[in-house]
């Protein structure tokens, strides 16, 4: 059975868990062309990525940095660190 670590309990069931996808910065400033190239383009090679994960038991959300190589969490991040200024 495949874990992950939940910051409140644990490791747990990944059933459990909902994924969010890969936490990316948006190019608010950016042209059509830097527009694209963040909704299009992804390396798609295996390593340490920053993800969002939903722990559905405890209903929390949390940001780690995972190795999709070896499903191992390295660390657990704070919301503040890729928190962004929405142009009003």
């Amino acid at each position: 059975m495949k874990l992950l670590d939940c910051p409140v309990i644990g490791k747990r069931p990944i059933s459990e868990f909902d994924y969010l996808g890969e936490v990316r910065i948006p190019p608010v400033n950016g042209d059509d062309a830097t527009w694209a190239d963040y909704v299009f383009n992804r390396s798609g090679e295996p390593g340490v990525l920053r993800e969002r994960w939903y722990h559905r038991p405890t209903g929390r959300w949390f940001i780690v940095d995972r190795n999709t190589l070896t499903d191992e969490v390295i660390r657990f991040v704070d919301a503040n660190e890729v928190r962004y200024e929405v142009p009003a």
